[in-house]
Parts: C-alpha cells; structure tokens; sequence
C-alpha cells in the first residue's frame, strides 16, 4: 500500500510540476519543461524514500532496491512520455 501511495504522490508532483510550467510558459513546452525538472526532484525523492525503508524501518538496500525502480519509474516514465509527446 505505502509503494502505491508513493507513486500516486508522484505522479500528482508531476501533475504540480507540469501546472507551474504552463503557468510560467503559456504553453505545452511549458509543460514539458516542468516534466524535465520534475525528474531529477524524483529521484531524490524515491533516494530519500528508500535511506527511510533501510535505516528506520529496518530493510535490506537489496529488498528496496526493486522497490525503488518502481517506486521512481512509474513516475519518471509518466514524466519522460510527457516530454516525449509535448516538447
């Protein structure tokens, strides 16, 4: 459940990061930029997601590693399909 919430937060920062860049663009290259600075913000996310899953709750970086390619590439695929098509 924790692994879809992540997710669902990520793609709804994307959603934020998409909003902000066509309020500062005006347009859908807009968009695609704030896709492309959503990125790298997500992988410190998931990063900063995953230190939590191996110092506080206990894990192997080996259990969350698969956890964090799914956690940070549900939402990076979303973001790099976004740029793909708007820019």
């Amino acid at each position: 459940m924790h692994m879809l919430l992540v997710i669902f937060a990520g793609l709804l920062l994307l959603s934020v990061f998409g909003l902000f860049g066509w309020l500062w663009g005006h347009d859908l290259a807009g968009v695609a930029k704030g896709a492309r600075l959503f990125m790298p913000v997500w992988v410190l996310v998931a990063l900063v997601n995953m230190w939590v899953g191996v110092t506080k709750a206990g894990y192997t970086v080996a259990q969350e590693a698969p956890i964090l390619l799914i956690v940070a590439g549900a939402p990076l695929v979303a973001a790099a399909l976004a740029v793909w098509k708007l820019a």
